[in-house]
């Protein structure tokens, strides 16, 4: 055993061990490294080539119209016209940096997907406060260094210049907000709450799908709190409106009243729901990798083309329900397990890199069922906004098709409740040892005594 006179010096370890810990800044600095960490050994072992690089596929295609002076336009390589193929803002940004460093050149590459790795690190700070201000320090630090070193979030912002990581980003900011503006009786706090959301949406639409249930949670807070909550809702609901807004009529101006948010709804939903679907989607077909594709876009035009497919999807949705469930089951398997395929399918396979994707993918979302479920079951008020991004904003992925990086928007709210299911493991195993212990010290002492 130590000394008496040690155990003040050993708290202060202890003590400074749990500050390093629990540092948000030690935290943002540990998931950057290892973020460049990935960016440099990822550009070391693709060099750059002649060509170029063709950098987020339609994102890159607008972008490289936008920086070229030609509008937002294009998203196929070849000039086609104006788009809504993809919201506005991550194409503004990939066309800023096209515009500083060169359209689809090595240094442009580089860029982006820093900024990527900018937006994954940052991530941490409100994760780390949203943890802390639900479930506690322990679980904020503990979600914190899960996302630091979570290779889903390590690796999608370097392989893909998309928009996943500012997404993902945005929507956590979003959930902070939701959890704190109730408390603010000024109209600035949900101006600045609207406009957030309005701006996540305009990074990636399937986060409109959630807005409605975090807007009302927020409300009903604020009712309790006292009164003012609907003046104070209309604030929220402008700032959304107008923000959106110009991106809106931009595209009723443009596209003659046909187009809303967005305009290639139809194409995805055709693309896992046709005749050809295998198990989740035909990307083959898409008009990037198929020519005969490509020459009917042009052809019957953006809106025309995606109306057409469409229509053909609905079709097939009403005369082959059957097949439509299993896409769909491969869809909702494909977006919590990273793969359409069972676990005993790809177990079978013997690889030792599969099976440690697997029981990560696998372990990930088990913990968040887990952790969701404690959530509610302790917290059922204000588990609700959770339960709300988890359940709503998948749906249009399971509706069209899939893949992880879709999901990624939302896995800073896995990590969050895998990270608190994992804490409530702990501590309940601690308490039942030290139950453990008691009673066995008890037994002692009766035997003893």
């Amino acid at each position: 055993m130590l000394p008496a006179h040690s155990h003040p010096a050993l708290r202060r370890l202890v003590d400074r061990i749990r500050k390093i810990l629990t540092s948000r800044l030690n935290i943002l600095f540990v998931a950057l490294l290892a973020r460049l960490l990935c960016l440099f050994f990822y550009f070391h072992a693709l060099p750059p080539h002649v060509g170029g690089y063709l950098v987020g596929q339609e994102t890159g295609s607008i972008a490289a119209s936008i920086a070229a002076g030609h509008g937002f336009s294009s998203p196929f390589y070849l000039p086609s016209g104006p788009t809504a193929w993809v919201t506005p803002v991550f194409p503004y940004i990939l066309g800023a940096v096209f515009k500083i460093f060169g359209t689809y050149t090595f240094h442009s590459s580089v860029a982006i997907r820093a900024l990527n790795v900018l937006f994954s690190a940052l991530t941490c700070y409100p994760i780390i406060f949203l943890g802390t201000k639900l479930f506690g320090d322990t679980v904020g630090a503990t979600a914190g260094w899960i996302w630091a070193f979570l290779p889903m979030a390590i690796s999608l912002p370097v392989t893909w210049a998309w928009d996943m990581s500012l997404a993902a980003l945005m929507l956590t900011i979003a959930l902070c907000l939701t959890y704190t503006v109730d408390d603010r009786q000024d109209a600035a706090a949900w101006t600045w709450y609207g406009f957030v959301w309005g701006s996540t949406a305009l990074v990636n639409a399937a986060i409109l799908s959630v807005f409605p249930g975090c807007l009302l949670f927020a409300l009903y807070r604020r009712k309790q709190h006292g009164t003012g909550w609907l003046r104070l809702s209309s604030f929220a609901v402008l700032a959304f409106a107008l923000t959106i807004s110009p991106w809106i009529i931009r595209n009723q101006l443009v596209f003659h009243g046909k187009v809303l948010f967005r305009s290639n709804f139809g194409l995805e939903l055709w693309l896992g729901n046709n005749p050809e679907v295998p198990d989740t989607w035909t990307w083959w077909l898409h008009p990037l990798d198929s020519p005969a594709e490509y020459k009917e876009f042009t052809r019957l035009g953006e809106v025309a083309y995606s109306e057409g497919k469409k229509a053909a999807a609905i079709q097939f949705i009403k005369t082959h329900p059957a097949d439509v469930a299993r896409f769909q089951f491969h869809r909702v398997l494909e977006t919590w397990t990273g793969n359409s395929d069972s676990f005993a399918d790809i177990w079978a396979m013997r690889s030792f890199t599969l099976r440690c994707e697997l029981l990560m993918n696998y372990g990930l979302a088990l913990f968040t069922l887990v952790g969701m479920l404690i959530a509610h079951r302790k917290m059922r008020l204000l588990s609700l906004p959770l339960l709300n991004v988890i359940v709503l904003y998948p749906v249009v992925y399971y509706l069209c098709h899939t893949a992880p990086r879709y999901r990624h928007p939302m896995d800073p709210l896995l990590t969050l409740l895998s990270a608190y299911a994992l804490v409530c493991g702990v501590r309940e195993i601690i308490e039942w040892t030290k139950n453990g212990l008691k009673k066995k010290a008890d037994l002692w002492a009766n035997a003893s005594g």
